[in-house]
């Protein structure tokens, strides 16, 4: 039976057990697709990552909810990284990166901070109506409506998509309550991997944004501190020309508050779209995996 190397790393924060629990198998050579979604089962996190050489970059990467796999993960490529360094298998530097989504960039810095460059932005306006997307998210109608006329409900991706949806107040955003079936539909009309209600009502005088995410549909109920709709939301900030045109150079999105795990990620919404964040190691252990040629239960 195998035995494989496995981290547990909180990304977006430099504090354990807050922020974003990723997983981390740093050498996943060899490791079969049963047996990482049976990882990413057993983890229990909302998404793990696999990490074996690239081939024409330095690194492969591939990314599982306990559920299925996704394109992207921006809190498990920050908590790669950051594990990583803190185990000194990493010094600064950039690196080269193969991603479902295609190559990308990732820079840890001499402090330890991870900076990753998110794929080009798609963004495009969708109709929906607000009043469902409020019963919905557990809203009441005016948290979403009366923004109606400043900012539109968007589908916004810099590697996975996202639908944003604006709320006037953070006392409002933090009193969601939502029904998970009805999130998943509109989701999947959209074609998002979820729902991701933002705010400019912030707790953090230093913040700009506080945010949720939502993505039953992947199956992550509620996502704590969310790497790639954050990305997602800097470009869609800048499109719509935000902050009077003038965004700030760095955007700080503070979330995870409302599931007790706080975190922010840094974002730099210039001619790439760029995330980053600390991440601090919470566990490195190892985990016994039986060969499997379908899903098997993971043996601990």
């Amino acid at each position: 039976m195998q035995t494989v190397r496995t981290l547990l790393v909180d990304a977006f924060t430099d504090e354990p057990l807050s922020g974003n629990a990723a997983g981390v198998v740093p050498d996943a050579a060899g490791l079969s697709e049963p047996q990482r979604q049976a990882i990413a089962r057993e983890l229990s996190v909302s998404e793990t990552a696999f990490l074996a050489n690239g081939d024409g970059a330095d690194y492969r990467i591939q990314y599982f909810t306990p559920t299925q796999p996704v394109d992207l993960c921006g809190h498990a490529t920050i908590g790669t990284f950051a594990g990583l360094a803190a185990t000194d298998a990493i010094g600064a530097g950039t690196v080269e990166v193969e991603t479902p989504v295609g190559v990308l960039e990732v820079t840890v810095e001499d402090d330890g901070s991870v900076w990753m460059t998110q794929d080009d932005p798609t963004i495009r306006r969708v109709d929906l109506d607000r009043e469902r997307l409020a019963a919905a998210l557990g809203l009441r109608p005016s948290a979403v409506t009366d923004l109606e006329s400043e900012l539109p409900l968007a589908v916004s991706s810099t590697g996975l998509p996202w639908l944003l949806v604006p709320v006037a107040f953070l006392s409002q955003l933090g009193d969601a309550d939502p029904d998970l079936d009805a999130v998943a539909e509109i989701a999947d009309e959209v074609d998002a991997v979820g729902i991701y209600p933002f705010t400019f009502d912030t707790l953090e005088r230093e913040a700009h944004v506080h945010a949720r995410a939502f993505a039953p549909g992947a199956g992550v109920p509620e996502d704590p501190v969310t790497g790639t709709a954050s990305g997602a939301t800097g470009a869609f900030l800048r499109h719509v020309g935000a902050f009077d045109g003038d965004l700030p150079e760095e955007l700080l999105i503070e979330q995870g508050h409302y599931v007790e795990r706080p975190g922010t990620v840094r974002v730099r919404a210039g001619e790439k779209i760029r995330v980053g964040g600390n991440g601090a190691l919470a566990l490195d252990g190892e985990l016994r995996v039986p060969e499997m040629e379908s899903d098997d239960i993971l043996e601990a």
